[in-house]
């Protein structure tokens, strides 16, 4: 069982701000994965399901983001996990917009929601870092995270930061912080098509599969142009080679 925790504030106010993307990133989980309906408890929105031969119980604290300690203490203690049962998805100023890292312990670097996570449950769980850029200046920092992402961003990286992380998910609750990022990448960076149509298409394809599988190296052999080479040496191989085709001659 797994406790993946979205960090961010409650509110139609709040709903598109970049301090949100942890509410996101679960909000994509859930809609790709069938989640069931979030209801209420724990000071939280939480909904549960298997997946992948596991229980994920996704959170989304509404306590505002400087209480969100509060509600994953009640619910690790409700169903008795530790902290290492604990992924928390939220922003970070210190990675490019679209960036994405995972990091196992550590401190909170200032980050108001973490601070709070520290305080009831210790330092030893796990985090996705989701890269949202800095303003430039300190002063800037508490008016930016509160902005909502400008279309540019919600049209561009940011669908496609959460589709990977929605497509990855399994093997980030299995334990396979590899197989998460490869995943992450395929969609922020997807592979070019060899039809030559660029990155698009094949973008395009596997999001058509989003949440149906989330093991990345069957997005990345999903579509049709990678097995066209080795049908073709297949082919290669069955003609007679020059010499047999010589003696062919004199039979």
């Amino acid at each position: 069982m797994k406790l993946l925790v979205g960090l961010g504030n409650p509110g139609a106010k709040y709903a598109g701000n970049r301090h949100n993307i942890g509410f996101m990133a679960l909000d994509q989980i859930a809609s790709d994965h069938g989640f069931p309906p979030w209801k209420s408890k724990f000071q939280a929105q939480m909904s549960e399901a298997p997946l992948a031969g596991d229980k994920l119980i996704l959170l989304k604290p509404q306590t505002f983001m400087n209480n969100s300690g509060q509600s994953v203490g009640e619910a690790l203690r409700f169903f008795k996990l530790t902290p290492s049962d604990v992924v928390v998805f939220h922003d970070e100023l210190d990675l490019a917009p679209g960036k994405c890292r995972v990091k196992q312990g550590g401190g909170h670097a200032g980050h108001n929601g973490l601070r709070s996570i520290h305080a009831h449950i210790g330092a030893d769980y796990a985090r996705v870092r989701l890269g949202i850029g800095h303003p430039g200046h300190k002063d800037a920092v508490a008016g930016y995270v509160l902005r909502d992402f400008p279309k540019a961003d919600r049209d561009g990286w940011l669908d496609d930061l959460l589709r990977g992380i929605s497509d990855g998910v399994a093997c980030l609750a299995g334990g396979d912080s590899g197989k998460f990022m490869n995943a992450v990448a395929l969609q922020v960076a997807p592979p070019r098509s060899s039809t030559g149509s660029g990155g698009t298409s094949g973008k395009k394809a596997q999001r058509s599969g989003a949440g149906a599988d989330a093991s990345p190296s069957k997005t990345a052999r999903g579509g049709a142009p990678a097995a066209e080479p080795a049908a073709t040496e297949n082919a290669a191989d069955d003609r007679p080679s020059p010499m047999q085709r010589l003696l062919n001659r004199f039979k």
